[in-house]
């Protein structure tokens, strides 16, 4: 009877963490890496773990049992986990565009009871198959109740099964106040999805969402609390970071739009992260016919928000063309080194930080090396600053060091196109 059970369940949760895809946090992985099969009742994580090392990834997948996906995350510093993303009910009320849980949309719906998905995730995390958990949901019977069974579910999940792993608690459209305090006190992280960087643009996606005060009015509670409240009253002694997530290209906005919303994010509401999805073409929704974005797009706007976010950048200093949109061929930092730091380079001898950071090839870390070098002593040695990887060909046209400027070399750093972060 118990594999029975758990095995009903496990097959609602790889139904349910499959279509949860959409939803970013951390890392820059769009889908899953691996997965786990469903185990048997009364496995071990010895034993979880022993078939991960005898088996191939193809064995593991036609496993018995139905695969669930787990996807990577990365956290500061490079470490990855495995995450869970799960929805309580893949139903939903709203009639969203461009969204595949959209009511009244020919589609197979999966819900659970949060006692079960608790349940389910518990055995889950105790596995060993997961370390941290993403909840989401469709909307039922309005926000409100919505989110009330959520906290539910991260109540059970930290209480009554004594779960201290990572949480991300989405908040949703019409939540109120004492809700996103309540998940704040049980969340790793909070979010709610803006979709669009404003409310005519919310429109042409969402018409039945209100931008400011179902999706903005949460993050400004989130940060009312960290700011006015102290930090042991949140899980495990801190208030949990929030983030949101943009829909590139399905509403006709262009990048100055969007990264004008993303610096008053980071400025005013303290949003830790900022995630951008590519739209895609769902069939069934009324944006079916709607070209899909390039996703180069996409890696751009990481790119670009990352400059305001960590190297001091403000919008005027972002490379837009006359259409409002950065370019696609170059990253936005070597676009704006190209204009103003190629004729007029930067002495690594003099330079502070902030105007550090403007070089391509040099990020947060480098330039940090770069000025404690200097408090020992002049710059000049400019192999010595190569063979200690502190420049580099992307670096070279943009500085002198002592006077000079360095001669090209052979390629010792690559910016990939999979690789969102600036340097």
């Amino acid at each position: 009877m118990c594999y029975i059970v758990v095995m009903e369940s496990l097959q609602k949760l790889a139904l349910a963490a499959g279509e949860a895809q959409f939803e970013a946090d951390g890392g820059e992985l769009p889908r899953p890496e691996w997965t786990s099969p469903a185990a048997p009742c009364g496995w071990t994580e010895r034993q979880v773990r022993e078939m991960y090392d005898q088996r191939s990834p193809e064995e593991i997948v036609h496993a018995k049992g139905h695969p669930i996906p787990i996807h990577m995350a990365a956290v500061p510093g490079g470490r990855r986990f495995p995450l869970l993303k799960v929805m309580l009910t893949t139903a939903c009320e709203r009639n969203c565009y461009y969204c595949p849980f959209q009511a009244g949309r020919d589609y197979r719906r999966v819900t659970f009871r949060p006692d079960e998905l608790a349940q389910v995730i518990t055995r889950a995390h105790r596995a060993g198959w997961v370390q941290g958990v993403f909840l989401s949901t469709g909307i039922f019977n309005g926000g409100a109740n919505t989110q009330n069974k959520l906290l539910d579910t991260a109540d059970i999940l930290r209480i009554r099964h004594h779960y201290t792993g990572y949480l991300h608690i989405k908040i949703m459209p019409g939540a109120e106040f004492g809700q996103v305090l309540r998940a704040m006190q049980l969340a790793d992280r909070v979010s709610t999805n803006l979709e669009a960087p404003n409310p005519v643009r919310l429109n042409a996606l969402a018409p039945q969402k209100d931008f400011e005060q179902e999706l903005l009015n949460p993050l400004r509670w989130a940060e009312q609390v960290r700011r006015t409240s102290p930090g042991h009253l949140g899980w495990q002694g801190r208030w949990p970071s929030t983030s949101t997530q943009f829909v590139v290209g399905a509403a006709g906005e262009n990048d100055i739009e969007m990264l004008s919303t993303v610096e008053r994010l980071y400025r005013n509401l303290g949003l830790k992260r900022v995630y951008f999805e590519a739209f895609s073409p769902v069939i069934g929704t009324p944006m079916e016919s709607y070209p899909a974005e390039n996703p180069l797009r996409q890696q751009r706007l990481y790119e670009a928000s990352f400059l305001l976010r960590d190297y001091g950048f403000s919008m005027e200093e972002l490379p837009f063309g006359t259409d409002g949109s950065l370019p696609l061929e170059v990253d936005p930092k070597r676009a704006y080194a190209d204009r103003v730091l190629r004729e007029d380079p930067v002495e690594l001898n003099h330079a502070d930080r902030e105007l550090l950071l403007r070089v391509p090839g040099i990020g947060p870390r480098t330039a940090e090396k770069l000025l404690g070098l200097r408090r020992q002593g002049r710059l000049k040695e400019i192999s010595l600053l190569r063979d200690q990887r502190l420049i580099s060909e992307r670096s070279a046209p943009y500085i002198t060091v002592d006077g000079h400027r360095p001669g090209f070399q052979h390629k010792l750093f690559e910016l990939t196109a999979g690789n969102p972060i600036p340097k």
